[in-house]
C-alpha cells in the first residue's frame, strides 16, 4: 500500500437565506455580506455572509493561488448537502471583503475564490436552494484546498 501526503487547507463561512433567492445563474454562484437581495441577483445563494474572500485564512488563500490547487466546497443547510469542485489559480486577487464568487469559467475579479467549477447556482441541488429561500436558514460552506503540486513529477 502506498500513502501520499497532500497538504490540505481549510476554512468555513456561513450565510443566511433570503426569500428572493433564485439561484438560476448558469456560470457562477455568490455569497454576499449584503442583507438585501434584488431580482437581478440570480447567482446569489446566501446573504449576511460572515466573511468575504479577503478575510479567509491566509494559508488557504496562498494555496488557492496555486495553479494545481483543487478546491472542494461542501454546502450544507440543515441535513442537506451539496458538493462543488473547482480550481485555484495563480492570478486570483482575493481582495473583496464583501463577497465570495465561484465561477464555472476562468474569469477572475477581486471576489473570485475559485474557477472552472463543476457547478453554478443553477446546478446546486434544488432542495437545498428551496431551504435557502427561508430567511432563517443558515448555509455553511466548508472550503478545502488540496495543494497537489507536491504530487507532480516533471
Amino acid at each position: 500500500m502506498v500513502y501520499i501526503q497532500i497538504p490540505v487547507y481549510r476554512d468555513k463561512v456561513t450565510a443566511k437565506g433570503h426569500q428572493a433567492i433564485k439561484a438560476l445563474h448558469p456560470t457562477t454562484f455568490e455569497l454576499t455580506k449584503d442583507k438585501h437581495l434584488t431580482e437581478r441577483g440570480d447567482c446569489i445563494i446566501g446573504v449576511g455572509l460572515d466573511k468575504g474572500v479577503s478575510e479567509l485564512d491566509p494559508e488557504l488563500k496562498k494555496a488557492l493561488r496555486s495553479k494545481t490547487a483543487l478546491v472542494i466546497l461542501i454546502l450544507k443547510v440543515d441535513d442537506l448537502i451539496d458538493t462543488v469542485f473547482a480550481q485555484g489559480d495563480k492570478n486570483l486577487i482575493l481582495s473583496d471583503s464583501r463577497r465570495i464568487i465561484v465561477r464555472r469559467s476562468s474569469y477572475i475579479d477581486p471576489a473570485t475564490m475559485a474557477i472552472n467549477a463543476n457547478k453554478s447556482s443553477k446546478s446546486i441541488k434544488r432542495d437545498l436552494i428551496e431551504k435557502l429561500r427561508d430567511p432563517d436558514a443558515t448555509l455553511t460552506m466548508e472550503i478545502y484546498v488540496l495543494e497537489l503540486s507536491d504530487m507532480l513529477v516533471i
